[in-house]
């Protein structure tokens, strides 16, 4: 069961008020943003459905803020205020790619929103975008399941033998939950949206939280399991699990009321290790990494157990846990 809430909005539009009213300003630097440049770049090995591990480019692009106003995102920090010129993009692209050291076999294309979203990737730089996307096997783009449309269907032809994988938050399959991250969108809206991908030939991946915000320990870790179970269920072929962290301002908020603590790093393990009891050969599991130490409840295990978890996405099954005083 969630945890009661003692200070979060019920209505849609006082939600939308207090989550951007905890905001911090951070207007000045967004606006100094570079836009011929991403907001960075990272590379990683993944395996594939075969197994295979693949080199990965993932180009963080620098755009317009996300018109959805979630109360875990802290994503509009590396946004501009203002929609990009058209030109824009591709030349981020070329910037990363210039930058980076090939060959790889996927491309993953994040904006902090969604890539369907026009006002943050101006549908004219849709077939400049595509024309560099060929070169790789995949291309993994983000998107809100409101806009998974037949638009998109213009997207995937335009690149040609490269597969199309679109990324979409889940977050959590908890009704209750989902409604109050103010995401605007159920869990029926999202089976519809993976179901059309999977129908038109295109894959998904899904991003889930492991203990969003109004749910305690033993029912966060519940809850990533039966969340998991349901994205595999709708179409998944890659699961992602992101610990929620803190730093939009919203999150601190709900810290203080009670509403919401970070999971720890042993909480998380769990979650994991759990989770993967539900993959079952339907497709893959993830681990993100990023920024994990944060987490960490016991600093002196803390590598071997970053390692663990970097060794288990290579492998993709579970690994002795290690032990922690």
């Amino acid at each position: 069961m969630p945890i009661a809430t003692t200070s979060y909005p019920e209505s849609l539009g006082e939600r939308d008020a207090w989550i951007m009213g905890h905001r911090p300003n951070l207007d000045p630097q967004r606006a100094a943003l570079l836009l011929d440049r991403p907001a960075g770049t990272l590379i990683e090995e993944e395996p594939d459905a075969t197994g295979q591990l693949r080199r990965s480019l993932t180009v963080f692009l620098t755009n317009r803020e996300c018109p959805w106003r979630c109360l875990m995102c802290d994503l509009w920090r590396h946004t501009t205020l203002h929609s990009v010129p058209v030109g824009v993009i591709p030349r981020q692209i070329d910037s990363a790619l210039a930058a980076a050291r090939g060959p790889f076999a996927q491309l993953k294309l994040y904006n902090a929103g969604s890539f369907f979203d026009a006002g943050a990737i101006p549908t004219a730089d849709h077939p400049a975008i595509a024309e560099r996307c060929r070169n790789f096997s995949r291309v993994v783009i983000e998107c809100h399941p409101s806009l998974v449309r037949e638009h998109i269907l213009r997207f995937r032809d335009q690149l040609g033998t490269t597969r199309l994988e679109v990324a979409m938050g889940l977050e959590t399959a908890h009704a209750d939950v989902l409604a109050k991250l103010n995401k605007r969108m159920t869990t029926d809206d999202f089976a519809r949206a993976a179901a059309f991908l999977r129908t038109h030939g295109m894959d998904v991946r899904v991003f889930l939280l492991v203990k969003p915000p109004f749910l305690s320990d033993p029912s966060a870790l519940e809850w990533t399991v039966r969340s998991v179970e349901f994205a595999f269920e709708s179409g998944a072929n890659v699961v992602s699990l992101i610990p929620t962290r803190l730093g939009n301002g919203a999150l601190e908020a709900l810290a203080r009321s009670g509403d919401f603590t970070p999971p720890t790093l042993s909480l998380y393990e769990a979650a994991v290790d759990s989770a993967f009891a539900q993959v079952q050969g339907r497709g893959r599991l993830f681990a993100d990494l990023w920024d994990l130490e944060r987490f960490s409840d016991e600093p002196s295990t803390f590598p071997q157990r970053y390692a663990r978890l970097e060794e288990m996405n290579r492998r993709q099954r579970v690994l002795s846990r290690i032990p922690t005083v």
